[in-house]
């Protein structure tokens, strides 16, 4: 029983989960101070309260019915996913495709194509030589 789960444990696909999970509570942190030192200044500035909370708020009955929670909770949301998307995401598409359209190592198609024409016959590396 405990083989299995250590089997499960040990896959790639648990152990990048953890890590995420990790990162994410980490960068949690940051996003709250960013969000608590710059973004609600601004809406400080704007609508005189540090957040969206107290927008719109109507009572039903005795009841207060608050929009502007919403409104904060969309807001943090979009401000985590633009910097996810713009700060991993992206960065890392463009690494994959760079990945993706790379040479070989140690294969230039000018090498092959240059020298052939030169001398009429293919290009023939000569054995424990390395190319830089």
């Amino acid at each position: 029983m405990l083989d299995g789960f250590k089997k499960f444990i040990m896959r790639g696909n648990v152990i990048d989960l953890a890590v995420s999970v990790i990162i994410g509570a980490a960068f949690e942190a940051d996003h709250r101070r960013c969000t608590d030192k710059i973004l609600l200044r601004f809406i400080s500035a704007i609508f005189s309260k540090p957040s969206f909370n107290e927008v719109g708020t109507f009572h039903i009955g005795t009841a207060p019915i608050g929009p502007g929670f919403l409104i904060t909770t969309v807001v943090n949301f979009l401000i985590v996913a633009a910097a996810l998307c713009f700060c991993i995401v992206m960065p890392m598409n463009r690494l994959a495709e760079r990945r993706k359209s790379a040479r070989p190592i140690g294969r230039a198609p000018s090498d092959e194509s240059s020298s052939s024409r030169r001398s009429g016959r293919p290009h023939q590396r000569r054995p424990g030589r390395l190319r830089q």
